[in-house]
């Protein structure tokens, strides 16, 4: 268990939860399947959840303390903390959040989560006022510990909700990975063009996985995979025969993700399909560029060989 020393004394513990796990039940299939929590389950679990984080003072800094002596002291968001909120997230009457948040809509929710995620701070110096069990005080912070720590513990709870979400490290509320493609929505390009490649591929993903995103949007996101693959075809051509090169682009030009004309299929569970093109022809990309360099590097063996 790891503890927070400060000024020589021993804090709270941190992260003393156990991680969420299937237990016997669910692994070996004897429960029924688990349902998504609903909008009003998660609200109960994001209250439970940054209670806690309040009273380990995670916010402290910008939202303040109550102290038995001193009364309230402000943070650095000021002494009317409605007002900063809806300076911030034009929404009136949310604030507190522990007791408002119940008449939010699940867009509301999401964004208050992204607010409190900007304004998470680990206290890492202070002092402990033991007078009627106040508590800790700081007066030093770490913004990336917080934040987290933040993170985490809204990452226990939102995969359960609806068709599963999560906080990214950016902060922003996005759409769980399919499970088993985790590594391959974070795993970098090499040696690809910034502009032409990576960028529109980073962009395709943030598309495909906001937490807005529509049936339209994600066949877009498709798309904008298919063009950067269209952009490096001339390279593609190079490592890959002739009809492999062809048939990566059979599928988007056949299943109505590019062009508009007759013949195409259109008659198909876009929510499902859409998806698995998606990873496709992202890992499809990936393959392709890591191809192009092997080539590469090969020619320029051979040319150092050769010198």
């Amino acid at each position: 268990m790891l503890f927070k020393a400060i000024g020589g004394l021993m804090a709270e513990p941190i992260d003393s939860k156990p991680p969420r796990r299937r237990y016997y039940s669910e692994r070996t299939g004897a429960a029924p399947p688990r349902v998504g929590l609903d909008l009003d389950e998660l609200k109960r679990f994001f209250v439970s959840a940054y209670s806690g984080l309040v009273a380990d003072g995670l916010f402290q800094e910008w939202f303040g303390d109550v102290c038995v002596d001193r009364g309230e002291i402000d943070g650095r968001a000021g002494g009317d903390m409605p007002l900063y909120v809806y300076g911030k997230l034009r929404q009136n009457g949310i604030w507190p959040f522990q007791t408002n948040i119940f008449v939010c809509d699940q867009d509301e929710l999401f964004d208050v989560i992204e607010f409190l995620f900007d304004h998470a701070s680990e206290g890492v110096e202070g002092h402990h006022h033991q007078f009627n069990d106040c508590g800790w005080h700081y007066n030093r912070f770490d913004q990336a510990a917080g934040q987290a720590t933040f993170r985490k513990a809204m990452n226990e709870i939102l995969p359960e909700y609806g068709s599963g979400f999560e906080l990214s490290p950016e902060g922003e509320i996005v759409a769980l990975a399919e499970e088993g493609m985790e590594s391959l929505l974070g795993a970098p390009l090499p040696s690809a063009d910034p502009k032409n490649v990576i960028a529109r591929v980073d962009a395709a993903v943030s598309k495909f996985r906001r937490r807005s995103s529509t049936g339209d949007d994600r066949r877009d996101a498709v798309r904008d995979l298919v063009d950067v693959l269209e952009y490096i075809r001339g390279e593609v051509k190079k490592v890959l025969n002739r009809d492999d090169e062809s048939d990566l682009f059979n599928l988007a030009n056949n299943f109505g993700i590019r062009h508009h004309k007759p013949g195409q299929k259109t008659d198909y569970d876009q929510a499902i399909w859409h998806s698995w093109m998606f990873y496709h022809y992202l890992a499809t990309i990936h393959a392709c560029v890591r191809l192009i360099d092997k080539a590469k590097a090969a020619e320029a063996d051979r040319g150092d060989a050769t010198a």
